[in-house]
């Protein structure tokens, strides 16, 4: 037998006095990796952000989210009034929540969704949502924000007038509900199938139910919103066996007549079909009991929403399900690692990235089917299907972000765009698509930009010849917008669009990218023919007056024209003076046009520092004066890139102090902290690329400007294996001057860096002054 010797005391202390310093570290490292907490859904709620504070899991099918909608009903379910206030369907400043609804759209300028909404009650059942002023006349019901958490992949609040505690979660198919209940024999939970973010007044075509039993139900919702064919399916599964069910069809449709009239089926009848169905089931709760409910949507079928169902939460565990989601963002928010100059600044940086990662959403069940455009079901078979594109606005920045911090995602998104092209009737590639559905919004087709900025970028794991032929006849399609015109004429003519300026501009920049796309594939013809094409921006360029002006077909400038007007003159989201400013393509070419660099600066100082008359505001109602500056409005895209455009004429010290003014003047860590809606999150990759310091001014070339970047430090982690580094030295609020830049070392003779510098790791290291380099 061998005997060990006893330790000494010494020994034991420093073994010790180890173990604690070694658990201390670990903690410290675990907290530093929890980078969900530097996150706040809240930002960007109040006012035009139009972004939601429910729960969701990364680019997750299930945004599951409150509604606080304060439009006042009619008995038959419609509503009137506006509904932009209510695109992502809760508002900061209003009172009472209506309920908890499954699909979003994040930072839009339009409304749709807001399918299922779930609302848990107490006392005499109401199923009529009542109103702001009175929520006792419905099952709303009012809140307030001292009891409301929102994080990542989790909501909670307290439904003051039924005394319900109100928690969700998510997986990427499957909403994950848990309410508190008080003791009462008189709890509900209702399934509102005419709730829903409107924006016209009759949107449900048909819903159907179908108890499956006393816990599981199924069935689908049919709008004709801004999609126009849109279905959506659901399994809605309880924790407990409800007491009683029923609905109410307040459109009272011929389902209740002829044959069906046999039957009463609004009490405990196992289906129930109707335009305008609302479903209620009774429980009896003891106090502080939770009834948890799971709700799995399907594009597909029902079936396919019941094996989401159980393929993705087969248990009842609610933490599991939030710990698990918010491991999924602990994930993507990893991707970036920064040190900042204060908790504001790394709170902005976090939720910008949980912005941008919200959408382009998942749309297809566990086997990989989905519904297509064509409307018939599809397999995808090597890639995940992506739905909402917001196109006009998210191809400046989002999508090259995505090619930076999202390759693989990004290559699904296009070959999801590519599947669109194919099951297309116009033989189109979508200009800003959800659910199945082509809506036509907004101008130019940008899928070409997206496209050529990933095969320029070799990000392009897909028949990159195959997209570029459906990038040409996208191109050269003769119903899309105003595209005969523009290929006959060389412009879009005053006559045929209120936006016909914007057009040619956008049409010209687009067409840059397929040339772009033809010369890395080496199809000349192709080139040669797009790049003249990209030329077009010159034919509504008036150099008599230094502004793009519309020209009617006969080619004649517009006589009565106002540069600062937004309405009639040619430009949509924009003016003369801002708009004419974008050539993203070829600033070289823009500032020649401009009459040189000192003309094109004192242009561009102009933008910040002009006055825009009332009438500016009355025209456009989405702008307010708190999301502009100058005449430079951030929350309108078409000048994203408009700041880094100083670089190109020979002053980068002045793009460096506006990118840091913009950032501090239109990002904020409040619930009115976005200047303009976050846009599908193009507002938030802007912010993410300019805190880094650089940005892509024309994706579809692999150069980014740079900027002056707003952190300490910042290592992206690239999904290659790879890392790259932005280091600051001397940073301050008041150092926002670039004295001197380094790529690994090197000291860089430009104001620009290549995609390849950033894929192939390494640091980019600037040094900061108080003063401008000149």
């Amino acid at each position: 037998m061998i005997f060990l010797e006893k330790p000494k005391l010494t020994t034991v202390k420093i073994f010790l006095s180890l173990l604690f310093a070694f658990v201390v570290i670990n903690l410290n490292a675990q907290q530093s990796d929890n980078l969900v907490k530097f996150v706040n859904p809240m930002i960007g709620t109040h006012k035009m952000g139009h972004t939601y504070p429910g729960a969701t899991v990364p680019f997750g099918m299930v945004q599951l989210s409150p509604e606080t909608d304060t439009l006042s009903y009619e008995h038959n379910g419609k509503y009137n009034g506006p509904v932009y206030k209510y695109c992502a369907g809760y508002q900061y400043d209003d009172v009472t929540i209506t309920g908890f609804s499954h699909t979003h759209f994040s930072g839009t300028g339009h409304s749709d969704l807001g399918d299922f909404l779930v609302m848990p009650t107490t006392g005499k059942l109401q199923l009529n949502p009542g109103t702001e002023d009175r929520p006792e006349t419905g099952y709303r019901s009012k809140f307030s924000h001292d009891n409301e958490v929102a994080e990542p992949n989790y909501y909670k609040v307290k439904l003051d007038d039924h005394n319900i505690v109100a928690e969700m979660t998510t997986s990427a198919r499957v909403g994950f509900h848990q309410y508190t209940f008080p003791q009462s024999d008189e709890a509900h939970i209702i399934l509102d199938l005419t709730a829903g973010i409107y924006n016209y007044s009759d949107k449900n075509v048909w819903t159907f139910v179908r108890i499956e039993n006393d816990t599981l139900i199924t069935g689908y919702r049919e709008t004709a919103g801004w999609a126009r064919t849109r279905t959506m399916y659901f399994a809605m599964t309880f924790s407990k066996p409800f007491t009683k069910y029923g609905n109410q069809d307040v459109s009272k449709s011929q389902v209740y007549r002829g044959f069906w009239g046999k039957f009463d089926q609004r009490n405990n009848f196992p289906e129930a079909a109707g335009r305008q169905l609302k479903f209620f089931f009774d429980f009896k709760t003891a106090a502080n009991e939770k009834i948890k409910v799971k709700m799995a949507l399907s594009p597909v079928s029902m079936a396919g929403a019941v094996d989401n169902l159980k393929a993705e939460l087969p248990h009842w565990n609610f933490e599991k399900a939030k710990a698990d989601g918010q491991a999924l963002w602990n994930k993507e928010l990893s991707k970036v690692k920064v040190t900042t100059l204060s908790a504001a600044d790394k709170t902005n940086f976090y939720t910008a990235m949980y912005h941008a990662f919200l959408g382009p959403t998942l749309y297809m069940d566990r086997d990989q089917q989905y519904k297509g455009l064509d409307q018939n079901d599809h397999q995808a078979k090597d890639f995940t299907n992506y739905t909402t594109f917001s196109l006009w606005d998210t191809y400046r920045a989002l999508h090259p972000l995505f090619n930076v911090l999202q390759p693989k995602r990004n290559e699904d998104m296009i070959k999801s765009m590519l599947a669109h092209y194919d099951q297309s009737a116009h033989d189109m590639l979508p200009v800003w698509s959800h659910h199945a559905n082509e809506n036509w919004c907004m101008i130019g087709y940008h899928s070409v930009s997206v496209i050529a900025d990933a095969v320029i970028k070799g990000n392009a794991n897909f028949d990159a010849n195959k997209a570029l032929d459906a990038c040409v006849t996208t191109a050269k399609n003769k119903h899309y917008g105003a595209l005969p015109e523009y290929i006959k004429l060389g412009y879009v003519p005053d006559e045929k669009s209120g936006s016909s300026v914007s057009m040619t501009l956008e049409y010209a920049y687009d067409d840059w990218c397929i040339a772009q796309m033809a010369k890395k594939l080496n199809r000349m013809d192709i080139y040669d023919e797009f790049m003249k094409r990209s030329q077009n921006w010159r034919n509504v360029f008036d150099k008599s007056i230094g502004y793009t002006r519309p020209k009617n077909t006969a080619g004649v400038f517009k006589k009565d024209f106002d540069v600062l007007s937004t309405h009639g003159q040619g430009f949509i989201e924009g003016n003369a003076w801002n708009y004419s400013l974008y050539v993203p393509q070829d600033p070289d070419a823009l500032i020649e046009t401009m009459g040189g660099k000192k003309k094109f600066v004192t242009h561009l100082d102009s933008l910040f520092t002009m006055y825009l008359p009332d009438k500016f505001f009355a025209e456009t109602e989405d702008i307010t004066r708190e999301g502009i500056i100058g005449n430079y409005v951030h929350g309108n895209e078409p000048a994203h890139h408009v700041a880094y455009l100083y670089n190109w004429a020979g002053t980068p010290w002045k793009t460096q102090d506006k990118i840091r003014m913009i950032l501090k003047k239109q990002y904020q860590p409040t619930p009115d902290g976005l200047g303009g809606n976050d846009d599908c999150g193009q507002m938030s990759a802007w912010f993410i690329f300019s805190s880094l310091g650089f940005y892509p001014v024309a994706p579809g070339s692999d150069v980014y400007a740079l900027g002056s970047p707003a952190i300490i430090e910042a290592t992206i982690n690239l999904e290659n294996g790879k890392s790259f580094t932005v280091k600051t030295q001397n940073q301050s609020d008041k150092n926002v001057y670039v004295q001197k830049v380094m790529l690994n070392g090197k000291t860089l003779d430009t104001y620009f860096i290549r995609h390849a510098d950033i894929t192939q790791g390494g640091t980019l290291t600037f040094v900061m002054g108080a003063k401008p380099k000149k």
